[in-house]
């Protein structure tokens, strides 16, 4: 999912490693694409433009789907429109998945009802005040919690998708993609 003012890395980390996954191993059976609210081309908080694939009208049925984070999520959790889309998807997309304060749209949209979720350590305290039923995880990466997963900020939606990866085929494709891209994260400082 793509929208103005989407953080970059939140849409594009998870992209590069759901991407890596399809092209080098099309026998799993998936694929990915980008949808915009009318399949124009999004820019984001930074300032990278990216065109996305389809429509919310037009785009092919989903088996995931992937709500990234930034700044624009802050008017999307008042969209009455785009909550409404959520929840439609929700009825019928299996697996749910959000980057950073993209799990604040969920929760918006009612989704992370009674259940553990985490969001980018800056706002798990307006996750808890959007929905106080909410089990904030805040020190954790990603919550998978069945149909629903969540992860914190920013460069920990690489390691949802990873575990997307993992969930989706195997632990053992999961290396893989972790080595064909090169994720092999020991920060500097």
């Amino acid at each position: 999912m793509l929208f103005p003012d989407v953080e970059e890395l939140d849409a594009i980390g998870p992209w590069e490693v759901l991407s890596f996954w399809t092209r080098n191993y099309p026998d799993d059976g998936w694929r990915v694409f980008c949808v915009s609210a009318d399949g124009g081309p999004v820019t984001c908080a930074k300032g990278l433009t990216v065109q996305a694939h389809y429509s919310m009208a037009d785009m092919p049925a989903l088996e995931v789907l992937l709500h990234p984070g930034g700044g624009g999520t802050r008017p999307l959790i008042t969209d009455a429109d785009h909550l409404d889309w959520i929840c439609q998807q929700r009825r019928i997309v299996p697996l749910m998945t959000s980057v950073c304060t993209g799990s604040l749209v969920f929760a918006a949209a009612g989704l992370l009802r009674d259940r553990p979720a985490t969001t980018h350590w800056a706002s798990t305290g307006r996750l808890k005040e959007l929905d106080p039923t909410v089990d904030v995880r805040d020190a954790e990466r990603f919550v998978d919690d069945g149909d629903v997963i969540t992860s914190a900020g920013i460069s920990a939606g690489i390691d949802m998708a990873l575990h997307l990866v993992s969930r989706l085929s195997s632990p053992e494709r999961a290396r893989q993609v972790r080595r064909g891209i090169q994720y092999d994260p020991q920060p500097p400082v």
